[in-house]
């Protein structure tokens, strides 16, 4: 029957085109790993077959037979290919981060533990280094790790979400830790863990957005601050001194701000985080309440009791 040799001649087919790809990506310096990934997606055939067999047709190379097989079996293995990958992806589990060169976080003794080097680590290290503070670095990402050392930083891998890597890390002798990862979910995970192990070491934190200072308040850490609040409010200082405005009234304006952002948190903590909203200015026209309008005509009692009260009132 036809759908046997149809059956068989798709398994070949793709077999080959996998081993193909495995074997190219193999020769070009690819890992085992990304080598079975290229055989999964390259094991399908594709549409030029179609023109091939049409011409070898034409030319009589092929009967009419053979060549609906063949399509057929192209057709089948193009099917057949999300399915394949999808399966490549389910049973192949995926490789190891290479930790070549880099060293685990042991014995660390810094005054003060930085946990998460990304942009905003980068920049809180600099003054603590200008001033000649011991510094510890720890990140869990192996490339910015290794980017780090050409810019001359000793950054040791530690996942700071375990207690296990932050006693190594020295967080037990630190004078202050500092949690700049980007994951809220990981400091607040790593906050928690240093306010309930570590309370020798005073607690500051990069936050997200304002539930998630909302969420470091409540913690208890030492300091916290949003994470692109004093570049907004520099950036917009920018602002008005190109429109115009005097060096004291910006400062006094930003200052004013920081002021009413601060009272917001308080009324937040309290009442949620809709709660001082009537802090915050928007663009949209405030609605003013009319004033009050005296009655026309004197007050009318309805009854006795009425009569009473209004009589007093007068």
């Amino acid at each position: 029957a036809e759908w046997r040799v149809i059956a068989v001649g798709v398994v070949a087919f793709m077999a080959v085109q996998g081993v193909g790809a495995y074997l190219v990506a193999h020769r070009f310096g690819a890992s085992h790993h990304e080598g079975l990934r290229r055989a999964a997606l390259f094991a399908q055939g594709g549409e030029f077959a179609f023109v091939l067999y049409a011409a070898a047709l034409a030319a009589g190379l092929f009967d009419a037979r053979l060549a609906s097989i063949m399509s057929a079996i192209v057709i089948a293995s193009m099917a057949l290919a999300p399915l394949v990958a999808m399966a490549h992806k389910r049973l192949t589990p995926p490789p190891k981060e290479s930790r070549e060169g880099v060293e685990e976080a042991a014995n660390l003794a810094g005054r003060v533990l930085i946990i998460g080097f990304g942009r905003f680590a980068q920049m809180a290290s600099q003054p603590l280094l200008a001033r000649g503070v011991d510094v510890s670095l720890i990140e869990t990402d192996v490339d910015m790790i290794r980017a780090a050392a050409r810019f001359g930083f000793k950054v040791y891998y530690g996942d700071g979400t375990r207690l296990d890597v932050l006693r190594a890390s020295g967080a037990g002798r630190a004078e202050a830790i500092l949690v700049c990862v980007d994951k809220p979910e990981a400091a607040d995970r790593i906050a928690a863990l240093a306010k309930a192990e570590f309370p020798q070491a005073k607690l500051f934190v990069r936050a997200y957005d304002r539930g998630h200072v909302l969420r470091l308040i409540k913690t208890g850490v030492d300091y916290q601050i949003r994470e692109t609040m004093e570049s907004a409010l520099q950036f917009s200082g920018a602002v008005l001194r190109e429109l115009g405005v005097n060096e004291f009234d910006i400062a006094e304006t930003i200052e004013e701000v920081r002021d009413r952002d601060a009272q917001c948190l308080e009324i937040e903590i309290a009442g949620g985080i809709e709660a001082g909203k009537s802090l915050i200015r928007g663009n949209l026209a405030t609605p003013q309440p009319a004033p009050l309008t005296v009655p026309s005509r004197g007050a009318r009692a309805l009854n006795e009791e009425a009569k009473e009260a209004i009589e007093e009132g007068a």
